[in-house]
């Protein structure tokens, strides 16, 4: 697979996996075959691997950020450190909805402390791309990217991120620190950071990196209600309330994968690619599986070029799309929330 340049100079692969896709967020999987797909993340040539401190369950009697999957990204790191960009995040802190306490934090303190902490668990002595997961609204995102910086500065730390931020604030934390990356969901379906963001990141030269770029399976073909029922996507306004309103979605992307001879997530892959070029912006999207058949069809998107009836056909789902795509209950906690 070929590599891309995001921002600050950071090389990826074209393509990344989303280890969250490994936890009990979407059902996960065992150990023994979350390492199997890791690994075979890596032979597929998708090199770029993206975790957080908040992903996987809560080990018993701790609270705070879970850090299991950053100790399950741990065990192939072990082996094969040289052949990864690695990325993680912190500034959830994992205690949304206990009373009196904060869901994010970005004060310099808890920065540092959450760098050594993501170190420690991923048995590394420094981290490719770190990103800052949400921002703490009690704190200038400014303040807690100069933070974050130190981390760089100590070697800790090779590149800055940012996740789920508006093109203000992204501007604000580029004058403190060159920003390689930034995190936002972006795909066929989950178009609004093309308003503001996506056009700052090509202004900066900041690359992307679009989550859930396969609307979290729905947009696959793949997913039944009763999966979808049975973990968190059953709760969200697009996959759950309106499960039977986005079938004509599905079908867009269906009767163009069909005329092509790929698979949906093909399609809607090759489609961000094709967007990022459009805006200017080198983009990474990040998948996640648990299946490698899976694994090595995404990986074979960064290959596919869409015709212009396809990019038209897919372009135009945006305006059929029933829900918004905030799986919180708080506007705030996505960007187009806070523009």
């Amino acid at each position: 697979m070929h590599t891309i340049s995001l921002g600050d100079g950071l090389q990826t692969s074209a393509l990344g996996f989303g280890a969250m896709a490994v936890t009990h967020v979407y059902g996960g999987a065992d150990d023994h075959a979350a390492l199997g797909v890791l690994n075979a993340a890596v032979d597929t040539g998708v090199t770029f691997i993206d975790t957080a401190d908040v992903y996987g369950e809560p080990e018993p009697g701790t609270t705070g950020p879970a850090g299991t999957n950053e100790k399950l990204v741990a065990r192939l790191l072990a082996d094969r450190r040289d052949e990864v960009t690695l990325a993680t995040k912190f500034g959830i802190t994992g205690l949304g909805g206990t009373e009196g306490a904060k869901a994010t934090r970005g004060d310099a303190d808890y920065v540092r402390a959450s760098c050594d902490a993501s170190l420690r668990r991923l048995g590394t002595d420094v981290i490719d791309l770190w990103y800052l997961h949400r921002r703490d609204p009690d704190v200038p995102v400014a303040e807690t990217v100069a933070a974050m910086a130190e981390m760089v500065g100590a070697g800790k730390v090779r590149h800055l991120g940012l996740s789920e931020v508006t093109a203000s604030e992204l501007r604000e934390a580029h004058a403190v620190h060159p920003i390689a990356a930034v995190q936002s969901e972006w795909s066929v379906w989950s178009r609004d950071v093309e308003t503001n963001v996506v056009p700052a990141c090509a202004e900066l030269g900041v690359g992307f990196v679009p989550y859930s770029p396969l609307g979290r399976g729905f947009l696959t073909g793949t997913l039944t209600r009763d999966q979808v029922a049975a973990d968190r996507r059953g709760s969200t306004a697009r996959i759950g309330d309106n499960w039977d309103a986005n079938q004509r979605v599905l079908a867009v992307v269906a009767d163009v994968a069909s005329r092509l001879g790929v698979t949906n997530a093909q399609a809607v892959l090759a489609w961000l690619h094709a967007a990022g070029e459009r805006a200017g912006v080198a983009t990474a999207p990040i998948p996640g599986t648990r299946s490698p058949h899976r694994l090595a069809e995404n990986a074979a998107a960064v290959d596919v070029v869409l015709d212009a009836d396809a990019i038209a056909a897919l372009d135009s789902i945006a305006d059929l799309v029933a829900g918004g795509r905030n799986i919180a209950a708080d506007p705030a906690w996505i960007s187009a929330g806070r523009e």
